[in-house]
């Protein structure tokens, strides 16, 4: 592939409405290494923790006034974005989450190569006529996505079933190794304040996750009864904070600490046991990965993306059913009972993760889908080393097709040139 004719690198605007916890990090990290990379990367977000990480990794930040979930403001929201395009003029948008991708897909409406990440499928996470509206929405609005990125396999084949007709490029999730890494479990617990009257022998189950209905904490509750009759020193911690705060602490019996909100989850999966995350839906979640990293075992729902993210062997006694309390249950008690093993798939579950899941590779991955929408741009001496095993390369199909599963080296590439947009027409028209 050729150099642009302007040799240089390309402006990228990433969208997002409130997020935070997983689509946080993934924007974090893919701004971090494309700031590195030489990238001209402007966000598009309102103001919360997340642009005040962004700017302190050196991204221009617009605030775009939105919020989590479409409704009466949409209008608005969509006529601010597309002035907040006109003066960016980015050459390509990635808009990360439903809502930014129906507002950032109606603003732009491809008249600038648009990639669209989901995150999971807005219509897994509500019925009804809500639910229907929503596979509408995507199945229209895929014909202004250049490209839809999916972080698993999984998740493509949901929305390819559910008669979405995108242009499709799976690229798995990936977390940062060197944050995320192994440490004692004791020396981490005595750092832990919530931890202080833990007995430093006690099995220890830790649940990362916004405190929502999709995580699944409910479920979750349900299944500790079991547990501590089993395991009766066992304790449960659940970190994070969200909408079901309060109700999940007026079920849980005095065996389940909750820590809020926290600034770095890396302690709490070091001071784990094991990790779990028995979530209603997802696209491939982050904090197994995480947990894997720190080498800790995990116990997750098979939902989207989740089988993806393990190694093979650990379907059987790390994968569960969601919406089951008593497999949940049986999963948790057998491995607090069994250090030996936990030890074994923690360690197993770390090389995985450096194998298949370095944020490194993910970011190369979506540079090369921007390279494929863009053409190439000038090479720029890396800090960081970026070889993947068993990395995968994006490739351009027919709609409906996907362009790569995001492993395995070798893969057929193929271009699909979007000219540039130095003389499109203003989107606030």
């Amino acid at each position: 592939m050729e150099p642009s004719p302007s040799g240089r690198r390309p402006r990228v605007l990433h969208l997002t409405q409130p997020v935070e916890g997983g689509v946080a990090r993934v924007v974090t990290d893919l701004v971090r290494t494309q700031l590195a990379d030489g990238l001209d990367v402007i966000a598009a977000c309102p103001d919360s923790t997340l642009t005040t990480q962004l700017r302190l990794l050196g991204a221009q930040v617009r605030n775009w006034r939105a919020t989590r979930s479409p409704g009466p403001s949409l209008v608005r929201e969509v006529r601010h974005l597309a002035r907040l395009i006109d003066e960016v003029r980015p050459d390509l948008v990635h808009a990360h989450s439903a809502k930014a991708g129906l507002a950032g897909r109606l603003a732009v409406r491809g008249r600038i190569p648009t990639v669209f990440q989901p995150h999971a499928w807005s219509f897994e996470a509500v019925g009804g006529q809500t639910g229907a509206l929503a596979l509408k929405w995507e199945r229209w609005g895929a014909r202004w996505a250049a490209r839809v990125v999916c972080v698993s396999e999984a998740e493509r084949a949901t929305g390819a079933h559910a008669g979405i007709a995108g242009r499709w490029t799976v690229v798995p999730n990936g977390i940062d190794p060197e944050h995320f890494h192994p440490a004692g479990t004791g020396t981490v617990r005595a750092g832990l304040a919530p931890l202080a009257g833990l007995a430093p022998a006690a099995p220890l189950a830790v649940c990362v996750g916004r405190l929502c209905r999709q995580k699944g904490q409910d479920v979750l509750l349900r299944a500790w009864d079991a547990v501590v009759r089993r395991v009766p020193n066992a304790r449960l911690v659940l970190v994070g904070d969200g909408p079901d705060r309060d109700r999940l602490r007026a079920a849980a019996p005095p065996s389940v600490l909750f820590t809020g909100a926290v600034p770095d989850a890396s302690p709490w999966y070091q001071a784990a046991d094991l990790v779990v995350l028995p979530s209603r839906w997802e696209g491939m979640a982050l904090a197994p990965l995480e947990a894997m990293a720190c080498g800790r075992p995990v116990v997750v729902t098979d939902v989207d993306g989740a089988r993806e993210s393990l190694p093979p062997s650990f379907a059987a006694r790390c994968l569960v059913p969601p919406e089951n309390p008593a497999a949940l249950a049986e999963a948790l008690s057998e491995l607090l009972l069994d250090p030996p093993l936990r030890e074994s798939l923690g360690d197993r579950g770390r090389r995985h993760v450096l194998t298949r899941h370095d944020v490194r590779h993910t970011a190369e991955q979506v540079a090369d889908v921007y390279r494929d929408l863009l053409g190439a741009w000038p090479a720029r001496k890396r800090t960081r080393p970026t070889e993947a095993v068993g990395r995968g390369e994006a490739r351009a199909a027919e709609p409906g097709q996907p362009l790569g599963a995001g492993c395995g080296a070798g893969a057929n590439r193929t271009t699909q040139r979007v000219e540039p947009t130095k003389h499109r027409e203003p989107l606030s028209s």
